[in-house]
């Protein structure tokens, strides 16, 4: 990927936009928004953070968005092999993008119509609470409330529960190391 980055002097905060080398649709290219953690504990910062990360969806015409702890990305996105000789690892990635399904329930997912579709009615079957209809087809899903509940043993209990609803075949096996079995039919959208 190349791209750019435009950071703040403390270069706690930023926003990353890369492209891929794969030039084919689905997958184009990445943004990346990075805050600091303490942002997130105010109610008014995460409704006004929804509704800019919506804007973007709309803007570029995605049909996914996912926020977390950047921990919580690694240890879903990444793995490491050990390498055959014995010696070191070789960095691999669970799924390289969403046509290649999902690799975990993060903090917040931003489903847009090709995982709505997907998911289908198993949607309406999440706990009150943690599914949200946002309009022109997204749907919010958010198995806790603050992104600091990631990596927690509730966290994760909570995650799990509605992998179990969604479908766990559309999402990547981490015991296993499987990737999902079950993607969304990625249609390029009409402008």
């Amino acid at each position: 990927m190349s791209g750019f980055l435009i950071a703040d002097r403390e270069e706690q905060q930023c926003l990353s936009i890369s492209t891929s080398v794969r030039t084919a649709y689905p997958f184009v290219g990445r943004v990346s928004w990075v805050v600091k953690v303490d942002e997130w504990n105010a109610m008014e910062w995460r409704d006004t953070h929804l509704h800019q990360v919506m804007e973007v969806m709309r803007l570029v015409g995605s049909y996914l968005a996912q926020a977390a702890m950047i921990g919580d990305v690694h240890r879903k996105t990444e793995r490491f092999i050990p390498l055959p000789d014995g010696f070191g690892t070789e960095q691999t990635f669970t799924v390289r993008d969403p046509s290649e399904g999902l690799a975990g329930l993060f903090w917040r997912n931003i489903f847009g119509p090709p995982f709505v579709r997907m998911f289908g009615d198993r949607l309406l079957s999440l706990p009150p609470g943690t599914v949200q209809d946002l309009g022109d087809g997204l749907v919010l899903v958010q198995p806790y409330e603050l992104p600091t509940q990631a990596m927690t043993p509730e966290g994760d209990a909570a995650e799990d529960r509605l992998i179990t609803v969604l479908g766990p075949e559309c999402f990547y096996d981490h015991a296993h190391h499987h990737k999902p079995t079950r993607v969304p039919e990625l249609i390029p959208p009409t402008r």
